[in-house]
């Protein structure tokens, strides 16, 4: 298979809004130009805020760029698990504000005429395995008693036999980056600007906030969104250590044949994740799944593991696009959408979104525009960053945070590769008291890089679908010259030049 590509990036034309390059103010400053920023930022400007968004890179070329792209309330098995471990009425709130998020990106669409491959499809999880049967059916149970449309179904459409399914009705699929493109082009004007290859590198709070970039300006703002996937500010909110990053894998199929109407998800693991596209050529099936801890992959095996599971249940005559996404989770599944910390009222952060973000991004955008302006939403207790902690999520705490401590040193300890490195291939060897990232690429160029994360100091893995430099810990991902990826790392890695002091048989 060919290197890794986005069909959303390469089916919808680059971006060229402006670099900002000198010191600015405004009512709020998004930092972020994925969707939750840019819908922040919409909705934001729609109630008369001179707002700016600050993109380190170009618009929706991240997590939304990389995404499924499902509108959907249906994530996973996750109702069930709300009810029981936080009340009926909290559960209410997480199906309300994702029941209203997947009308509200419809009713943007319908209002704007948004070309984006908008369609309502339903939403399945299915199950092939006898022990999620019960699960599913409680889930159903749930689902409607919280007002949603859902049902239980033995037979969801799929060309295999499966045990029991769950479908939510009135959910629907669209094109991420059509759809964020169309609301970006709206946002400039009246106060109002997106700038692109703006990187901020620090943030001081204050009754005025004042951010910092890394060619020197500044900008100042009454109110700041943290919408960067992971927070580049931390703010004593220790999100560090109350979340962990994942990646998932899709494939985008060309297949012979009747594909099934609907979106589908698999109860167990290792997750599948189905769900067509329409394209010029004809509709193309999406095959995701195959999620991991960022740095703990196996590589190529997760592509064709997908490959795979397509071509045992469709008849598959071309992959023409695949790609990867990585997502952050929190201990207890929900996302942090709120006040950065209690006592701060003028900066706010949306995380954590669990592979789920089209429709929590949008749920962002409008918790965070109500407590903006009118100092509350309905919904701001279940997603608030401050909520306490279950025994089981308290669990999780303790073992995330020891699987980081166990790669701080781990990590460390680890010995290196001799050997010659071929096109195309990576090693970690030893050079002057640290470790070094070698990689050499297709044209026979070796690019070295100090291979400890700018982030928290951990040690990278190097991920050979994609080739860049994984932390096991927090999830920043760097590329073979060391450049940022992914943060939360603002810097980004040391390099080295070719002659550096290594083993000679390596070069």
């Amino acid at each position: 298979m060919e290197e890794t590509k986005s069909y959303w990036l390469e089916s919808t034309p680059a971006t060229n809004y402006p670099t900002l390059d000198k010191d600015i103010s405004a009512d709020v400053a998004v930092i972020g130009g994925g969707l939750a920023g840019i819908t922040t930022a919409w909705l934001l400007k729609q109630e008369g805020l001179q707002v700016v968004v600050l993109e380190a890179d170009r618009v929706c070329q991240g997590t939304t760029g990389h995404s499924t792209a499902k509108i959907t309330s249906q994530h996973d098995l996750i109702y069930a698990t709300l009810d029981k471990e936080f009340g009926r009425e909290k559960a209410q709130q997480y199906a309300d504000a994702n029941e209203t998020a997947v009308k509200t990106m419809a009713d943007i669409v319908e209002a704007h005429k948004i070309d984006c491959d908008f369609q309502w499809q339903p939403a399945f999880v299915y199950t092939e395995q006898d022990k999620y049967v019960e699960e599913i059916e409680r889930e159903a149970e749930i689902a409607k008693v919280l007002g949603i449309a859902a049902e239980y179904v033995q037979d969801p459409g799929l060309p295999f036999a499966v045990k029991a399914a769950l479908r939510f009705d009135n959910q629907a699929q669209f094109h991420p980056r059509k759809y964020v493109l169309a609301l970006a082009q709206a946002i400039p004007g009246d106060g109002c600007e997106i700038y692109e290859n703006t990187k901020v590198v620090g943030l001081e709070e204050g009754t005025i906030t004042t951010i910092s970039l890394a060619s020197g300006k500044k900008v100042r703002a009454d109110r700041v969104v943290l919408a960067t996937h992971f927070p580049i500010h931390d703010g004593l909110g220790f999100y560090f250590a109350r979340m962990y990053p994942e990646r998932s894998y899709i494939l985008a199929c060309r297949t012979e044949g009747k594909l099934p109407q609907g979106m589908f998800i698999t109860a167990e693991s290792p997750g599948r994740s189905l769900r067509t596209q329409p394209d010029e050529e004809g509709d193309l099936l999406l095959v995701g799944g195959e999620h991991h801890k960022t740095g703990a992959g196996k590589g190529m095996v997760h592509f064709q593991n997908l490959m795979k599971f397509a071509e045992a249940n469709f008849t598959v005559t071309d992959i023409p696009h695949r790609w990867s996404a990585q997502d952050y989770t929190t201990l207890d599944n929900i996302p942090f959408i709120g006040k950065i910390r209690k006592g701060v009222d003028n900066i706010f952060v949306a995380t954590g979104f669990r592979k789920w973000g089209i429709s929590t991004s949008t749920v962002a955008g409008l918790v965070i525009r109500d407590m903006m302006l009118w100092g509350s939403s309905p919904w701001q207790d279940v997603f608030s960053p401050q909520r306490g902690l279950s025994l089981k999520s308290a669990g999780k705490l303790i073992s995330i945070n020891a699987d980081v401590a166990k790669e701080l040193v781990a990590g460390k300890l680890a010995g290196t590769e001799g050997g010659e490195i071929p096109r195309g291939e990576a090693k970690v060897i030893s050079g002057e008291g640290t470790k070094v990232g070698a990689y050499r690429d297709e044209q026979g160029k070796l690019h070295l890089v100090d291979i400890t994360c700018t982030h928290f100091g951990c040690e990278l893995k190097w991920n050979s679908a994609e080739k860049t430099w994984d932390c096991p810990c927090h999830g920043s991902r760097f590329s073979a010259d060391g450049s940022i990826v992914d943060g939360p790392a603002l810097k980004p890695l040391g390099s080295f030049p070719a002659e550096h002091d290594i083993d000679p048989d390596i070069i």
